[in-house]
């Protein structure tokens, strides 16, 4: 079966309230993982919530990378979702980790447009 996209989920529980309330730390985080999973960055834009929490993405040639945050609980939700044989977005894994250090993560790991041909087996 051929597919267009690879699309990751991230559930990040436990992380670093700090880090998880950090626009500047988020949004190098952000480009970092780009560079790590060989995309190409077209553009960033984060924003700071009041009180607390950031959203961010990082706009891709081959897609996005986007973060939503909620320090008070620990907790952010991400999307890797990329295009291109190229791309291998579970390499940006590491660095999400290494910036917001979870306690505990789950991840989805989806194909995004399913080709079905004839002669392909389901």
């Amino acid at each position: 079966m051929k597919f267009l996209g690879k699309h990751i989920i991230l559930e990040l529980w436990g992380c670093e309230s700090k880090a998880l309330d950090d626009e500047k730390g988020i949004e190098k985080m952000l480009i970092d993982s780009v560079n790590a999973c060989g995309a190409t960055l077209i553009c960033t834009k984060t924003h700071k919530f009041s009180p607390q929490g950031v959203t961010g993405v990082a706009v891709l040639a081959e897609s996005h990378i986007s973060i939503h945050t909620w320090p008070e609980l620990g907790y952010a939700a991400m999307d890797i979702f990329t295009c291109g044989e190229h791309v291998e977005p579970i390499k940006a894994v590491p660095i999400i980790k290494e910036f917001l250090k979870p306690k505990h993560i789950e991840i989805l790991d989806l194909k995004r447009g399913i080709r079905i041909e004839e002669g392909d087996k389901i």
